[in-house]
């Protein structure tokens, strides 16, 4: 997905604004669980509904006229069917009314596929399979097509019956996370499951309290799908378990604010992907550890070098010399003023003491960089340990 143009809604805005910019930015990135993109209009269209110029009815309406008046030329293109579904979310999200019942959730997905799937609102009579990308190609197994409503029914009576009554959240979350994953398990329709559940969960989220407002289901759609796919599937003989581990993340992000990665290689089954991320990830921390070490080794070095500088000169100059060093390391040039400033000396001892550096091949002149420039010598960075008392005591 492009940068949102409606972040700005969502981070500044006022209550109003910034609930309508979380759900259009929340609608329009669901498309990404069936793989389609919204339009331009679409993103023009949802600005004026933000900016309090159009409903979300009338949002609605101008999309069916935009698409009367230009049909898709390529039918699998489905950015028409995007951009009316968007819509349709980000009224549902902009919504108050909620009702924990089955109902509810078959009347989610009338309203956002009629016109679209002759099929909205109603159950499939087929049972089928998808294969899918995380799991290689395999797919999961749904619910069969006869018992579709009364799974469905026990599902809801299950978590209807569920007290989360002095749960720490730990379990609150892995709770949510396993009826989430069953409930899209059912798959009671033939298309727009994902983004149906999406929708009503996010409802019943909000309903037990939570404030989920964020960007998490917008930049993460197509992971919130993989972690339902890897909740339901099995293959014991290759070691593969059903968990519900890469959903908890994602709802730790989404209710708490907490930053987990969420990478959909790391769901993958082969493990090649998380393998890769593994080397890469020691890879980094030897980096960092290396980088850890030359730090000490510097450190090492300036302490022995002071040390060094302390033996070579008198105590008063050593510590001028120091102040220097540190102030201006390597080829750092600096002058008069740079020395009275980091010295806090006066203008005659600072012309002495450069002087006197010069002198002794402490310091050189630097051409090119204006009157009175000096640096450090490389011959005194490279032989001071050689020098002999006597030459270098002042």
């Amino acid at each position: 997905m492009t940068k949102d143009p409606f972040e700005e809604y969502i981070r500044e805005s006022e209550p109003d604004k910034r609930e309508k910019g979380y759900a259009w930015h929340t609608a329009i990135g669901l498309q990404a669980v069936d793989g389609l993109k919204t339009s331009e209009y679409l993103m023009h269209t949802a600005v004026r509904n933000i900016e309090g110029e159009i409903s979300f009815e009338e949002a609605d309406a101008l999309l069916q006229t935009y698409y009367e008046e230009n049909p898709a030329r390529d039918t699998k293109d489905r950015t028409e069917e995007a951009d009316k579904v968007s819509a349709r979310i980000a009224a549902l999200l902009s919504g108050k009314t909620f009702s924990f019942t089955p109902g509810e959730y078959i009347s989610i997905h009338r309203k956002l596929f009629t016109g679209i799937y002759s099929h909205a609102g109603r159950f499939r009579d087929y049972n089928i399979t998808k294969k899918e990308w995380v799991l290689a190609g395999a797919t999961v197994l749904y619910c069969n097509a006869t018992e579709l409503r009364a799974t469905l029914n026990y599902n809801f009576s299950e978590e209807r019956n569920f007290s989360y009554r002095n749960l720490p959240m730990d379990e609150i979350i892995r709770h949510l996370a396993v009826f989430v994953s069953g409930l899209w398990q059912i798959h009671i329709f033939g298309e727009g499951n994902t983004r149906t559940t999406a929708v009503f969960f996010i409802k019943y989220l909000r309903s037990l309290g939570f404030d989920v407002t964020n960007d998490i289901f917008a930049e993460n759609a197509w992971y919130f799908r993989n972690a339902l796919v890897r909740a339901n599937y099995n293959d014991l003989k290759r070691g593969i378990h059903e968990t519900t581990e890469y959903l908890e993340l994602f709802l730790r992000n989404l209710l708490l604010g907490e930053h987990h990665p969420l990478h959909n290689r790391a769901l993958h089954i082969s493990g090649a992907f998380k393998m890769a991320e593994k080397v890469d990830i020691e890879a980094k921390k030897v980096d960092i550890d290396n980088k850890k070490a030359d730090i000490e080794i510097e450190k090492v070095d300036i302490e022995a070098e002071k040390a060094d500088i302390e033996k070579m000169f008198y105590p008063k100059t050593a510590g001028h010399i120091i102040k220097l060093r540190e102030a201006f390391p390597d080829q750092t040039v600096f002058g008069r003023s740079d020395v009275m400033e980091t010295i806090d000396i006066k203008p005659s001892r600072a012309s002495k003491l450069l002087g006197e550096l010069a002198e002794r091949g402490v310091i050189e002149p630097v051409a090119g960089q204006g009157k009175g420039k000096y640096r450090f010598s490389e011959a005194f960075c490279a032989t001071k340990n050689n020098f002999s008392e006597a030459d270098t005591k002042m």
